[in-house]
């Protein structure tokens, strides 16, 4: 095939995804730590579903417009660091072929460029012997290689061979990789994908095999459901005129009726000359009209309740038209905070600090960026500061403050642990303007030492420490520093190692099947051998995880 179109590209991307589906599992076991919470995989693969569920019923001929939807897919459903990136490697494939109806050799490697050139951009400090690597290394071969006149098979055929022999060189880039014996998980999933993507230009789209595994509603999705999830609503309906240019910001049809389809369904955009007529169902009206108000003013608009309309046909009740009429929207709060968390006793913890709105997740299924813009748009505030106290969820963060930025002045405070994250949301000051907060929160983070204790999921040394499969581990600040038989032990000598004389609180989160007998003797150890520092005891209620532990 010397010319992609639209519908092939588009089998393409959804055999891609249906192959990392089949195989995530394999790269969730090449997690580097032997803790169990490897979820490079699944973060890939619920962030390539996501874009395969964005086109899988769209007919574009385009390769553009095809790669472009499947683009916006990715970045909503994004999860994890590995998610993020991937979904930026696609956003820049995306803006390669900008403007093309259809795509030759030529066209299709320098898409893959353009989709480096993105997701070097989108991590700040991006580590080679990632998938940043093997996707850079691959797209340079095939740009180096490819000539007028090749098939897209053979573009792919270049593209797929560099990309599994820069994974086999990861190691030697990443030492820790070498030094546990693996290659790089996010960068091994890359491959899956373009596989299943060859799969299917030779005419071989992929299934997923539902044995692989079930994916089950996890709290962090039901978290996120949309208004698709929803059966009822506000139907809302206005016609604005536009402008005028001194007061009112540039219409830009095509991003205005992207932002709604990100706020409900049954969404109809039609633009006369400066007057534009909308029409949506969503669970938030006051939000689109807030939004829509930044480009002109409204000449008529009608909200219908059509929950209460479902009831009236049930009851047989009557219900009173809300023609031009707007629920009168609370004055903004100055604040509003959002916290990642795992548990609920975790999840009560930060409303007791003042944290406004939770979104579930954390080591084990990290949320998604559509999950962030969802708590987000929960607030009712003008300043919004996230705490997402996960490494790997930081991206999805930013990358939802991103999205929203023309709406929301929105910030991500980059806590790694729940223990920072907690430090960060006790230094919130209600009173301080934005940026004086933004500085004291992120200066708290350096205050706060963290631990946690989790068992073992197969043998290996690493960082000189020998494990052994279903042992308990201690891990320091991302570095394993104990491995012991006994839970409890485990536990004493990662505080040992945590506490000096500098130290004043230590917070204890209880996770999930923790014995009280084993918090007790670690509760009267700590106080016996030091008893000038404050120990706060709280039920976490996380998996996984026996300990999340905080030393101030």
């Amino acid at each position: 095939m010397k010319i992609l179109d639209g519908e092939t590209l588009k089998q393409m991307l959804i055999s891609g995804a249906n192959n990392l589906y089949n195989h995530y599992p394999e790269v969730d076991a090449l997690n580097v730590f032997p803790v169990p919470d490897g979820d490079t995989g699944m973060n890939m693969n619920l962030t390539l579903t996501s874009g395969a569920k964005e086109i899988q019923n769209r007919n574009d001929r385009r390769v553009d417009e095809l790669s472009k939807a499947f683009s916006k897919g990715l970045l909503m459903g994004a999860r994890g660091n590995s998610g993020v990136i991937t979904s930026q490697i696609f956003r820049g494939f995306a803006q390669g072929l900008e403007g093309l109806e259809e795509v030759n050799s030529i066209g299709f490697a320098k898409a893959f460029n353009k989709g480096v050139e993105v997701a070097y951009k989108a991590v700040v400090k991006p580590v080679e012997g990632t998938i940043l690597t093997v996707i850079r290394e691959a797209s340079q071969d095939l740009n180096e290689q490819v000539k007028e006149g090749y098939s897209i098979e053979k573009c792919m055929e270049i593209l797929i061979k560099a990309a599994d022999e820069s994974l086999k060189r990861t190691p030697e880039l990443l030492p820790i990789l070498k030094e546990v014996g693996v290659v790089d998980s996010g960068g091994y999933g890359l491959t899956f994908i373009l596989k299943g993507m060859e799969s299917a230009l030779n005419g071989e789209v992929i299934e997923r095999n539902q044995a692989t595994a079930t994916e089950e509603m996890s709290p962090i999705s039901k978290a996120g459901a949309t208004i698709e999830d929803e059966e009822f609503g506000y139907c809302t309906e206005f016609i604005m005129i536009l402008g005028p240019d001194s007061v009112k910001k540039p219409f830009n049809e095509q991003r205005f009726t992207s932002n709604l389809q990100n706020r409900g369904n049954s969404l109809v955009v039609v633009r006369d000359e400066e007057i534009v007529k909308v029409h949506i169902h969503t669970m938030n009206p006051g939000q689109i009209l807030n939004y829509a108000q930044n480009f002109g003013e409204f000449k008529t608009l009608k909200i219908e309740n059509m929950t209460e309309q479902h009831h009236a046909l049930e009851t047989g009740a009557t219900v009173a038209p809300h023609e031009d009429l707007v629920k009168e929207e609370k004055p903004k709060d100055k604040y509003a905070l959002i916290a990642v968390s795992a548990g609920e006793g975790i999840s009560n913890f930060f409303k007791d600090i003042g944290v406004n709105e939770i979104v579930f997740g954390g080591q084990t299924m990290n949320p998604s960026t559509e999950d962030f813009i969802s708590a987000i748009r929960k607030c009712n505030a003008e300043n919004i500061i996230i705490l997402p106290n996960n490494s790997n969820i930081v991206m999805a963060a930013s990358q939802a403050c991103d999205v929203l930025s023309d709406e929301i002045n929105c910030m991500v405070i980059p806590s790694k642990t729940i223990p920072q994250g907690i430090t960060a949301a006790i230094m919130f000051n209600c009173d301080a303007e934005p940026e004086e907060n933004l500085q004291e929160m992120k200066a708290a983070l350096k205050n706060v030492k963290s631990g946690s204790v989790t068992f073992a999921i197969r043998d290996t040394e690493i960082d000189g420490v020998k494990v052994v499969k279903d042992d308990y581990i201690g891990i320091l600040d991302k570095e394993i520093v104990t491995c012991k038989h006994d839970k409890v032990d485990a536990t004493l000598t990662l505080l040992e190692k945590m506490i000096d004389e500098n130290s004043a609180v230590v917070t204890l989160l209880i996770g999930e099947g923790t014995k009280q007998k084993e918090v007790d003797k670690i509760v009267k150890t700590l106080t016996d051998k030091y008893p000038d520092v404050d120990i706060d005891v709280r039920d976490g209620g996380q998996p996984v995880y026996s300990f999340l532990i905080g030393v101030e």
